[in-house]
């Protein structure tokens, strides 16, 4: 791929600053007017210094008695009003910035938390949690930078007026010179975009490794992979020091070249007013006043250098922030959707077919009809698309062929909230949100009483509860691991039955659970199944005797379909299924 000409990036670059203005900086025009109103005061006693100091040495040269009283009082409310400006240009203009990023960090996570499981799961989570961290934080310093370069532009137009007021011949110089430093700030601006991009994608590379290292603890010390992680970790790392280093070298060729041009500008300064004045040229006031205002200029300017390296490291976030925030919804309410029907449950498939994102099939032409209030379960090996059945059902994926229908409604006709009102999920990996046990079941429904949280749970078996030191208060921690596996399931339990759907889907809801676990589970799965219709997945056979119709599942599509007992005695893929079961 062809790298873009400095015509479409500069087309680029306008049409992201043109975005963040629109979209969300506008949104703040009077503290922009404040931070303009600070700058321009600060920018103004900044370039009053010069002018100052020639007037300080023409006292000097003079004799005059005023220097021992005007010049420090003056020097005092300059410095004060300029300390003041300063103070309040960088808070506001840091809260500005501040309350911009987090628009962006809203607007993404809204995104994110409304798209489709296909779209979240494309990155690893560390990868996507890095947008809304470096991402951001180089998106904040660019626009730092950019309003401090509002504030060093003004000055340097200040001083540069001070010096042609003072001496516009020696000015000349300055005016040939530094106009030069914009072929290298260019320059290196491109490249700065182009590093910061591969730098970024490395370190969201580093963050995925790992999360996912430290995720995997106990299977990296069981099975003495620490020698193995800790080379992938090197391997990552010195992928991120090389991506940091070039970014590094980069940068740091700017600040060199802008000193020397500096330097040189001073240098024929000096030398041409040294030759000035032996041809009996201006006093020592004009030569002092001009040299300070060019030796003041040189920190705006290099900034103003500098500052463009930031800017594109700023665009290079921008660009894939906006690049989630603009992608299309996979899964939305199509135009005209309604509410979802009342109605008791009831749940068919019609020829539903399903592609997985990169093209393979994960199911061919499902049909099966689950009753109001009926047990269907969905068995068959692993892959066999059971879970991704289950997955449609909500629209966390969206079906590719076929319908689904729920009470005589296609589902893809009705609003995704009525949709996803009238189900729950207890799936078999329960992870719950590091809160309390009393929260996580509210989620089921938040606007429930507390009466119907404890009824909830004493109906799910959270007996567990009240042996805990702070009851329902207790924080189940991250990922809800300072509760058992079976708690975590009975919670979740409990956060089903609160909920009161109309369909219940179970995926292997018991299978990770040890015998007393399950026990305890199973009992409050049936008071939760009672008068549902419910969905269940499952992988030990056993559960599913009392199911009204199990469909047996091979490739993506039902081979049989039937009670436990009709099932048996067909002698198909269902009873190979419960032998090897029983084999095992």
């Amino acid at each position: 791929m062809l790298n873009p000409t400095p015509m479409n990036q500069q087309k680029s670059t306008a049409s992201l600053i043109h975005r963040l203005w629109h979209d969300h900086v506008r949104h703040y025009r009077w503290r922009i007017v404040l931070i303009v109103t600070a700058t321009l005061v600060m920018s103004g006693t900044t370039a009053a210094y010069p002018a100052l100091i020639k007037w300080a040495f023409d006292m000097f040269s003079h004799r005059d008695p005023r220097i021992l009283y005007q010049v420090p009082v003056l020097v005092l409310i300059i410095t004060t009003i300029k300390g003041l400006s300063m103070y309040f240009q960088s808070v506001l203009t840091q809260d500005m910035v501040l309350q911009v990023i987090r628009r962006l960090q809203v607007a993404m996570f809204r995104h994110l938390s409304n798209a489709s499981l296909a779209r979240v799961e494309r990155e690893a989570p560390a990868q996507i949690a890095a947008r809304f961290t470096t991402d951001a934080t180089v998106i904040r310093d660019a626009m730092a930078r950019a309003v401090s370069a509002v504030a060093d532009a003004t000055t340097l137009v200040g001083l540069v007026v001070t010096m042609i007021v003072i001496d516009w011949k020696l000015s000349l110089i300055a005016a040939v010179l530094y106009p030069l430093a914009g072929i290298p700030v260019q320059k290196i601006g491109q490249r700065m975009r182009h590093a910061s991009d591969g730098m970024q994608g490395q370190m969201g590379q580093a963050a995925a490794m790992l999360n996912e290292s430290f995720a995997q603890a106990r299977t990296v010390r069981a099975y003495g992979l620490e020698a193995h992680e800790q080379k992938r970790a090197d391997k990552t790392f010195d992928q991120l020091y090389h991506a940091l280093l070039r970014m590094t070298q980069i940068r740091s060729r700017l600040d060199p070249m802008l000193e020397v041009l500096g330097g040189l500008a001073v240098a024929m300064v000096i030398g041409f007013e040294g030759w000035r004045n032996a041809t009996g040229g201006n006093g020592v006031g004009n030569f002092m006043g001009f040299v300070s205002a060019l030796l003041i200029a040189s920190r705006p300017l290099r900034a103003l250098g500098t500052m463009n390296s930031s800017i594109q490291e700023g665009l290079a976030g921008m660009i894939r922030v906006f690049a989630i925030i603009d992608e299309p919804a996979a899964i939305a309410d199509a135009p005209g959707a309604v509410a979802l029907p009342p109605g008791a449950g009831e749940l068919v498939f019609e020829h539903v077919a399903f592609n997985y994102p990169d093209g393979r099939p994960g199911l061919k032409d499902l049909t099966f009809s689950a009753g109001a209030g009926r047990m269907l379960a969905l068995v068959g090996s692993s892959g066999a698309g059971k879970s991704t059945a289950l997955a449609l059902i909500p629209r966390l994926y969206t079906p590719t062929g076929g319908r689904i229908l729920i009470d005589g409604a296609d589902i893809t006709d009705v609003t995704l909230r009525s949709l996803r009102d009238a189900i729950a999920y207890v799936g078999q990996d329960t992870l719950l949100f590091d809160d309390t046990i009393y929260t996580n079941i509210l989620l089921g429904r938040p606007d429930a009483t507390v009466e119907e949280v404890h009824a909830a749970a004493a109906a799910a078996a959270c007996g567990f509860v009240e042996e805990m030191p702070d009851g329902f208060n207790t924080r189940v921690g991250f990922n809800g691991q300072r509760l058992s596996g079976g708690q975590r399931q009975r919670v979740a339990i409990a956060r089903a039955i609160l909920r009161n759907p109309r369909i219940l889907l179970l995926d292997e809801a018991t299978s990770a659970l040890d015998t007393e676990s399950e026990a305890a589970v199973q009992a409050a799965l049936t008071h939760l199944r009672a008068g549902r219709t419910t969905i269940v997945v499952a992988h030990r056979l056993s559960t599913v005797r009392d199911a009204d119709l199990i469909v047996v599942m091979a490739d993506g599509q039902a081979v049989e379909s039937g009670t436990h007992a009709e099932l048996l005695a067909a002698k198909g893929a269902f009873a190979r299924l419960v032998r090897a079961q029983a084999l095992n």
